[in-house]
């Protein structure tokens, strides 16, 4: 396998785990009365981080299409473009207007912000939008999930229990 391939692989199989992450993170986060409003904005605020190495791992794509976006570029590259930019929008809006309404994460920090219900009206908006922005974002790229989940997960699962078969079949 040449360098840049092992580069690659390694690059998709991080992408992989920095998304898993951030999806298991918002499913956790979307529901502020199941998990706890401290596990939800602290969560949240790690899931920044995450979103942040996405961001910077896909920082090629974003150049790349930034560059070409009015020229020659597909139809579904031109949509997912656009919803990116909807979804980072939506998101930093969503961000900030959590931590304008934080109970926890701001008062551990020492930071105590006046309370006000458009803030919370915001938040609650956003949220909603970005989880409908997520589900479109996670459908335009279902056939990377698919293809990535059986190349790094299913068929190393599946070579692992031939192997053990195989290793219990001989003994």
């Amino acid at each position: 396998m040449s360098e840049l391939q092992s580069s690659s692989k390694n690059l998709t199989r991080i992408k992989l785990t920095v998304d898993l992450v951030i999806f298991f993170a918002f499913l956790i986060a979307m529901d502020p009365r199941s998990s706890g409003i401290a596990v939800h904005e602290w969560l949240a605020t790690a899931a920044l981080a995450a979103l942040i190495v996405h961001l910077l791992l896909s920082w090629d794509w974003i150049v790349q299409i930034s560059r070409r976006f009015l020229g020659r570029v597909n139809l579904q590259t031109r949509i997912n473009y656009i919803l990116n930019w909807l979804l980072f929008i939506d998101g930093s809006v969503m961000m900030l207007s959590g931590f304008m309404i934080s109970e926890a994460v701001f008062p551990t920090l020492g930071i105590e912000l006046p309370r006000n219900f458009a803030w919370r009206e915001l938040h609650d908006m956003t949220a909603n939008l970005f989880l409908l922005l997520l589900g479109l974002h996670t459908a335009l790229h279902w056939g990377w999930v698919v293809d990535t989940f059986k190349r790094y997960i299913f068929k190393p699962l599946g070579r692992l229990v031939s192997f053990r078969r195989r290793k219990d079949v001989t003994a």
